[in-house]
Parts: C-alpha cells; sequence; structure tokens
C-alpha cells in the first residue's frame, strides 16, 4: 500500500519546520544570546567625615535624592572655629617676629658694610631673620590646616544621587573616616549581565542589547555592551588570595559540568520604564546583528 503524498509532503514540512526552529535556537544561543541573570548595579559612595566631633544638624532624611552640592550633615564647628582663631594668633605672632628679625638684619647689614661690626653677628642677624621666617610659614600652614578642618564639619553631597542607610540621629559623636551615609551615584547605573563562557565570542564591546526589568516585560529598553570581566573568583580556593577581589559567580548544578559565567557589564542607553534601583533583576537579550548586504557587483568599463 503506497503512502499518500500529502503525508510524505506533510511529514517533510514539519521536519523542515523542526530544522528551522532549531536553527534559530542555535543562532540565539551562540550568535544572539540572552540570559535571565542579570542585575542592576551602581556605584555607592561612602560618605564619612574628615574631622570627629558629635552631629548638630541632619538636614535629610533616609532615601531621599539630593543634589550635588546639599548639606547632608554638620559637626559641631566650636572647637574648630576655636583652632582657626588660636592658629591666625599664631600667624600675627610670627608676622610680628619676622618684622623685628628683618629690622635687626637691615641694621647689622649697614653695620657691617661700614665695617661697624663683625661678619659673625651680621650672619647671626641672617640666621635669625630665616628662622623668623620659617616659623611665619609653619604658622600659616597651620592656620590653612585650622580652616581646613572647620570647613570639613559641613558635609556635601559630591554627586546628584539617592540617599540609604540614613541611621544617624543628632547628638550622634562620630569619628573622622567614619562612614555614617550610603549616597547612590544616579548618573553610574549600569547592569551586571552573566552569560556562559560558550556565549562570550558572540559578545563584543559596543553590540546593542535590549534591557528588560522584571515585572515589566513590555517595556525594554535599550543598552550597549561595555565590557566583559576578565575573570572571575575561583571557588576551589587554587587561585590564591588575588582572587578575593574578583566577581563571584556560584553555579547552579554541583554534579553536571556547565560552563562559566562571566559578567557582561551593560551601559544603559535608553530610558528605564522606573527609576532603577540596585538588586533588580534584569533580562538582557543581544540585538541580532545586521546582515550585511550583499555587494552589487561592479561591471568592468571595456578599455577603449
Amino acid at each position: 500500500m503506497k503512502t499518500p503524498i500529502y503525508k510524505i509532503i506533510l511529514t517533510l514540512v514539519v521536519v523542515g519546520a523542526a530544522a528551522y526552529a532549531a536553527y534559530l535556537l542555535y543562532l540565539k544561543y551562540s550568535v544572539d544570546p540572552w540570559t535571565r541573570d542579570g542585575q542592576v548595579r551602581a556605584n555607592i559612595i561612602g560618605i564619612a567625615p574628615r574631622v570627629a566631633g558629635p552631629v548638630i544638624k541632619i538636614p535629610v532624611r533616609d532615601n531621599q535624592q539630593v543634589k550635588a552640592g546639599d548639606l547632608l550633615f554638620e559637626i559641631d564647628p566650636a572647637p574648630y572655629e576655636a583652632a582657626v582663631e588660636s592658629a591666625q594668633g599664631q600667624v600675627a605672632t610670627a608676622e610680628v617676629g619676622v618684622l623685628q628679625k628683618k629690622q635687626d638684619l637691615d641694621r647689622q647689614s649697614d653695620l657691617f658694610q661700614r665695617h661697624v661690626n663683625s661678619k659673625e653677628d651680621f650672619q647671626d642677624a641672617q640666621n635669625a631673620y630665616a628662622t623668623a621666617d620659617a616659623q611665619l610659614k609653619t604658622a600659616k600652614a597651620n592656620l590653612k590646616t585650622a580652616q581646613l578642618n572647620l570647613s570639613y564639619t559641613r558635609v556635601y553631597a559630591p554627586v546628584d544621587g539617592y540617599l540609604t542607610n540614613v541611621n544617624t540621629s543628632e547628638g550622634a559623636y562620630v569619628q573622622a573616616g567614619q562612614q555614617l551615609l550610603a549616597l547612590v551615584d544616579a548618573s553610574s547605573f549600569w547592569v551586571a549581565a552573566y552569560f556562559k563562557e560558550t556565549q562570550l565570542p558572540a559578545i563584543t564591546e559596543g553590540r546593542q542589547v535590549q534591557v528588560t526589568l522584571l515585572g515589566y516585560p513590555h517595556d525594554p529598553f535599550e543598552g550597549i555592551v561595555n565590557s566583559v570581566a576578565w575573570g572571575i573568583y575561583i571557588s576551589d580556593g587554587s587561585g590564591g588570595d588575588s582572587t578575593d577581589l574578583l566577581p563571584s559567580v556560584s553555579q547552579t548544578i554541583d554534579w553536571v559540568r556547565l560552563p562559566q559565567r562571566f559578567p557582561v557589564r551593560i551601559k544603559i542607553t535608553g530610558k528605564p520604564p522606573v527609576p532603577l534601583r540596585i538588586g533588580q533583576t534584569v533580562s538582557v537579550s543581544l540585538v541580532p546583528s545586521p546582515s550585511p548586504s550583499p555587494s552589487v557587483a561592479q561591471t568592468p568599463t571595456p578599455k577603449m
């Protein structure tokens, strides 16, 4: 009994469709890869005072948006104002000392030129003047340091951003270098997308991608590949202490040899549907590269 021709055609169509679907999956995996393992990242600036003292003013609140130059908190300036006044007095005293030694040097110079006093007296006057001048420079440096310390009692936002982890109250005594606030740099948001090492050959710097936030599947936005990490943390410990500085990427299945995943840094170029927050889960897919248009063969011009 012969098989009807339509069944043969139907079988060929199904096989062809399956082969085409497999080809598309191959392209999607190796040529235009994508990943659901991505997170929003940003630079975090730890805000710490340069001087110690009790906090007397905190005009901001937790999770507040601030602009560069906004006052974040102020430390009691009273002891630093006193230090400035003391340093100013030292400068005034040193200036008087320089003036006196300059007058002595002028008199000794005149007497030495008229051969009234000895060269030793003249040189002693020179040394005394140089010492007084050095003391004046030291006093001015101390005054500048005191003025800087006074200015450090008011801490301002270095960049536009969002405050977080504001857990300090007025009256708290803080030490120099003690981080009190965390400021998320609003201009530094980027995406860390983790791709398998078998997909890295298709990922090149400058290639366009689409980023989709979890919960907003219909609002993708654009980005470009900024860079690909040159290493990840070696979990078996064979890499030494230097690998502690590398990003740690865990595998999902322990009993199967899986390809390692490397962070790919994505620069955001489009407008996200909602304000970005550090740690948001995203999917990243590479935009298919346009196929090169076939070159038009040019007919050689016949020679005359």
